[in-house]
């Protein structure tokens, strides 16, 4: 997109504008004191300074990244002013119903998944690391919905975008310094929030003790800090499953069996009488008699439910197979119980990105940049020669074979993983994260393969001045 002189006076005019609002907001009589319905509450003033602070250097830094990178921090801060809708709504009226506030919920669960399928439809972007940051974290929008932790729940979400962070810093390290400008400006937006809820916020979100009780039509009167009017409502933590009429059976039969214990000594009315003859403890010849034996009366059990209480997802159709060159990316993606894919015709500055493959095998001859997999599950990888990384994510059950050399492979969020090592690489670092059952094959000069297994278990310990952590062995 192409700004113009006007454009870009109008977008400072707005600036200037918000920055009029906030500060009228933050210093106008009656609006910074008790959080009472007359005003802005505390808490929401605070999340405001949010907004205008990291939030806004966030936005500020994204615009000049631009391109996808811009187009989803828009989408990220329509999430935050969802968010901010709530908070206001939640000062001014009282807990609501868990089905009322799951409808509450709805515009944040909505934008999110926005952020999450941008991410998903641009997976061929040059700055896919930066979406993929925010969309493993921006789920931590549910934190209204996270008692009695929300706290630790941004931080867990925090976490899941490291990956891709570091990948970010490592690339534009010492190469685009607006580019590592953005990793500490968005993640400091998180950092920032978990202060804030450590403060206002520790066990939950914090509902008014007056006022009417929030419903999903309520409104709130309090417009965000901006000069210009909010970007629609944004989305929360999808909302709970409703009741299905499973549950209103079970309620029916417990009802029934209480109804029967309160009858109280008349619930042995409608029993009939035994008499001695009839006793075969005091009859033998009963014993005797053949005839299947009739059991008694079966306890009481609930009905179960006719109808299924999580009914199997439509299933969507499936993704065409791909096996092409765009631009400077092979693109393998989709591909089953394909055993003799081959790309042969590569050049040094390619990459490959091999996504949701299943039950095939994928041979990569000559040198390229860099190889992916990406949700893969029992590939098979063999290639010559990377100059730069092997990266596997969210896989499982692959094996992957050098032929020549490659400098780095990094394993991530996979649960089996075989990798063969040549005599040539041999001096090849292995970096694995949050995966499991890896195994590094080395060659023995009969031609076999030696299998060597990645620790999994780790034990850290304080020696006094920093945490010394050691590979430890699984006793048995």
């Amino acid at each position: 997109m192409l700004w113009t002189a006007v454009d870009m006076e109008r977008l400072v005019e707005r600036l200037e504008k918000a920055v009029e609002r906030l500060e009228t907001v933050c210093q106008g009589p009656g609006m910074c004191g008790d959080g009472s319905s007359k005003g802005v509450a505390q808490y929401v003033q605070a999340f405001d300074a949010l907004l205008a602070g990291s939030v806004a250097e966030y936005m500020k830094i994204s615009k000049e990244v631009g391109g996808d990178v811009q187009k989803h921090a828009e989408m990220v801060h329509a999430g935050l002013m969802s968010e901010r809708a709530l908070l206001v709504m939640a000062s001014q009226h009282q807990q609501p119903s868990e089905n009322a506030f799951s409808s509450l919920l709805k515009p944040i669960s909505e934008q999110i998944q926005v952020v999450q399928n941008f991410r998903e439809k641009n997976r061929g972007s040059k700055l896919f690391n930066h979406l993929s940051a925010v969309s493993e974290s921006i789920p931590a929008l549910g934190w209204v919905a996270m008692a009695p932790k929300p706290g630790p729940y941004v931080k867990e979400m925090t976490d899941a975008a490291m990956f891709y962070t570091n990948r970010i810093l490592k690339e534009y390290k010492d190469v685009d310094k607006k580019q590592v400008d953005w990793v500490k400006a968005y993640l400091s937006i998180w950092t920032e929030l978990q202060a804030y809820i450590k403060e206002y916020h520790t066990t939950g979100l914090t509902w008014s003790k007056t006022g009417p009780v929030a419903t999903e039509g309520a409104k709130s009167p309090s417009a965000p800090p901006a000069g210009a009017a909010p970007p629609p409502p944004g989305p929360p933590p999808p909302p709970a499953p409703a009741p299905t009429s499973c549950s209103t059976d079970d309620s029916a039969s417990r009802s029934a069996l209480f109804a029967q214990i309160n009858r109280g000594e008349g619930i042995t009315s409608g029993l009939r009488h035994v008499s001695d003859d009839m006793k075969t403890h005091k009859n033998p010849a009963l014993k005797n008699q053949g005839g299947p034996v009739r059991s008694g009366p079966k306890p009481f059990t609930a009905p179960k439910p006719a109808c299924n209480a999580n009914p199997s997802p439509k299933t969507s159709p499936k993704a065409p197979a791909l096996l092409e060159l765009e631009g400077k990316k092979w693109r393998v993606e989709n591909q089953e119980n394909a055993t003799n894919l081959v790309i042969s015709d590569t050049e040094l500055k390619q990459v490959a990105y091999v996504f949701k493959c299943t039950n095939s095998t994928l041979q990569i001859k000559g040198k390229i940049n860099s190889i992916t997999l990406d949700n893969c599950k029992k590939l098979g990888l063999v290639f010559d020669d990377v100059v730069g990384i092997v990266e596997i994510i969210n896989s499982k059950d692959v094996k992957v074979q050098v032929m020549g050399k490659v400098p780095t492979i990094s394993i991530n969020k996979t649960d089996g993983c075989h990798v063969y090592l040549s005599k040539n690489s041999l001096d090849c670092e292995i970096v694995s994260a949050k995966s499991s059952e890896m195994n590094v094959l080395i060659p023995t000069e009969g031609g076999d393969f030696t299998e060597f297994p990645v620790p999994e278990q780790f034990k850290t310990v304080w020696n006094g001045q920093k945490l010394v952590t050691t590979v430890t062995e699984i006793a048995g």
